[in-house]
């Protein structure tokens, strides 16, 4: 199906689409801070740019969004109705990239933390970053996922 939109339009909506800073992302890096612990952001030599890192604890958080990382289950993972091919190809393209940051992340000795846009809401509850904190401060833990 053709877009019904002229690229200069898609370009400008697309652009306001964003990648970093989300209000989940941000909303559970203050939690975190407010709970001591100290961390980078976007880090570019480490694969997929991870949202926080935590070198202390040699350990990554992506806050993924549901509709572009295609949580399963998630009410938010829907399907747009027009131009289907072309966005189950981006999402596939999407999750395979997920997947081949993380097994790249893993093998180089990084710990893996996945929490999922639809979990943290407006403002994390305290279980989550109870949760999240306690994957940070155990190191035999080497992935954790918060759907």
């Amino acid at each position: 199906m053709v877009d019904v939109v002229t690229p200069e339009v898609r370009s400008r909506i697309m652009s306001g689409i964003r990648g970093r800073d989300t209000k989940p992302e941000v909303s559970l890096r203050r939690a975190l801070h407010a709970r001591g612990f100290r961390f980078r952001l976007h880090v570019k030599k480490l694969a997929g740019k991870p949202d926080l890192v935590f070198p202390k604890w040699r350990s990554v958080l992506f806050v993924n969004g549901c509709f572009w990382h295609r949580h399963e289950g998630c009410s938010k993972a829907s399907t747009p109705s027009t131009n289907t091919r072309y966005w189950s190809e981006k999402f596939a393209g999407n999750v395979a990239r997920d997947r081949r940051n993380v097994e790249g992340l893993l093998a180089e000795g990084w710990r893996v933390g996945i929490v999922w846009e639809c979990r943290i809401g407006k403002k994390p509850d305290p279980a989550l970053v109870d949760e999240v904190a306690n994957f940070l401060r155990d190191r035999n833990r080497i992935r954790a996922e918060w759907p």
